[in-house]
């Protein structure tokens, strides 16, 4: 992999989320100020307010002199969100995991801890990311239908935040939760079968540390289905142990496919709920995937700029 050496970024600007993760944020935009002005670094913000964050960070970056980077500071679903602002733009997208999962930061090795994730304003590599469409909608991470994405949906509904909420949340839908029947169709080939969760995954990792999709990079070119098949109760440790151990081949209820396009039906449906970089939608269906290459400059800690393999 081409490893992209930028210059220095002088111009930051921070996508602050007030409301992300189980963490108190009143010290944050001071906390940042000071740790860029130390450096001779300018720093700017801008707080999301949940409506038109993206039609009002995009009218920040058509300025005539864009932030050399914009950093965000939240979860999943705020780093997807200044992703897609950024796809297809020079301006680099940096990240400050301040989420319940920051499943994103984790794939590419970035440093859970503030003071070190600031560490990026300074000491940094670009690495260049694909990204895909699902049902018209931005992803960059990991999409899901099925058992997940009604547990994201019960959880943005809720007013309590953090991975305890996630996990009670999950605890309570398993056992009334009734798989679903998908049709999938690839440039390869078609599946159709039930599923307890369908993932269409870019990257490896949940928040939750669940390895979905290992082996796989974030810039390889193609993105996976992961399909977990009904499963009896008691194969669920085993299942679990998989999952947490980059071992998701092995199972007998699991299975990947690879491909560059998708199409996924639900039979009698007119629209699937979706779970998209930990934000819950409803998308007309069939849903189609589609994948841009190297669509987004991300910056990544230099001892990561070269795990990525060359591109096929």
């Amino acid at each position: 992999m081409e490893t992209v050496y930028p210059g220095p970024l002088q111009r930051l600007l921070f996508v602050l989320n007030p409301i992300s993760g189980d963490i108190d944020k009143s010290q944050l935009r001071d906390t940042i100020a000071a740790y860029c002005a130390e450096r001779g670094r300018q720093a700017e913000f801008f707080d999301t307010a949940g409506k038109q964050d993206l039609e009002y960070l995009r009218q920040l970056l058509a300025a005539p002199t864009p932030p050399d980077a914009v950093f965000a500071a939240g979860g999943d679903g705020t780093v997807s969100m200044v992703a897609e602002a950024l796809a297809g733009s020079s301006v680099p997208l940096g990240i400050l995991p301040l989420g319940s999962g920051n499943g994103l930061a984790k794939d590419l090795a970035i440093p859970l801890a503030l003071p070190d994730a600031l560490a990026l304003t300074w000491q940094h590599h670009v690495r260049e990311l694909d990204t895909l469409r699902v049902g018209g909608r931005f992803t960059v991470h990991l999409a899901d239908m099925g058992f997940n994405a009604r547990v994201v949906k019960r959880f943005a509904e809720g007013g309590v935040r953090g991975p305890g909420a996630y996990v009670r949340i999950a605890t309570q839908e398993y056992g009334s939760y009734q798989p679903g029947t998908y049709h999938i169709e690839t440039e390869h080939e078609n599946w159709q079968g039930e599923a307890f969760m369908l993932t269409i995954a870019n990257a490896n990792t949940f928040g939750s540390n669940v390895v979905i999709n290992p082996d796989r990079e974030l810039d390889d070119g193609q993105f996976e289905i992961c399909l977990i098949a009904p499963f009896p109760g008691r194969a669920l440790p085993g299942l679990l142990y998989r999952l947490y151990t980059s071992d998701f081949d092995s199972s007998d209820y699991t299975r990947r496919l690879s491909c560059h396009r998708a199409r996924i039906t639900v039979p009698g449906a007119s629209e699937v709920l979706v779970q998209l970089d930990g934000e819950p939608y409803m998308l007309a269906c069939p849903v189609e995937i589609s994948l841009q290459p190297r669509s987004l400059r991300v910056l990544v800690p230099p001892a990561t700029a070269a795990v990525a393999p060359p591109r096929l």
